[in-house]
């Protein structure tokens, strides 16, 4: 899938047929996490199994250091994001996501994050601003649909 274009696979996810999506979505994130070569996916790997240890702040550790050797690499701002999620640092989260995104504003991953961190924080406006670009990435994201929703029914 190397050779499918990135305006190839982003169109691919809005497709009415839910395999294409799901390849394209695969073959997405495979893009993303292998970005930086191999050195840069063991670390992210590295990093994922210190936090299924609930090992977070070790894994925040690491992908720290990830991020000062590689700060262009858009998947270890996103999944530091995850760990200050997982940490209830919002606040973090949100910044480490709005750097994924200045890297990468293709990240549908980063903008649905960002809008859970703002769930939690009470501010359904940049919430709901958030899912919606998600959105505009994947119109066909249940999850996304449903936390706008959700957003919705609190500012109506």
């Amino acid at each position: 899938m190397d050779t499918i274009p990135l305006n190839s696979l982003l169109q691919n996810l809005k497709s009415e047929d839910g395999e294409t999506r799901d390849a394209a979505t695969q073959e997405l994130w495979r893009r993303w996490f292998e970005q930086k070569g191999k050195m840069g996916l063991q670390m992210l790997q590295r990093s994922q199994v210190l936090q299924n240890q609930g090992a977070l702040d070790e894994a925040e550790s690491v992908l720290s250091q990830v991020i000062r050797s590689m700060p262009d690499f858009a998947e270890a701002w996103n999944r530091r994001a995850v760990v200050y999620f997982m940490q209830d640092r919002y606040r973090k989260a949100i910044a480490d996501c709005q750097q994924t995104i200045a890297l990468n504003p293709f990240h549908f991953g980063a903008l649905h994050g960002m809008g859970l961190c703002y769930l939690k924080l009470s501010e359904y406006r940049q919430a709901s601003q958030a899912f919606r670009q998600a959105l505009a990435l994947q119109p066909h994201s249940v999850e996304n649909q449903r936390m706008l929703l959700e957003c919705m029914s609190h500012l109506s």
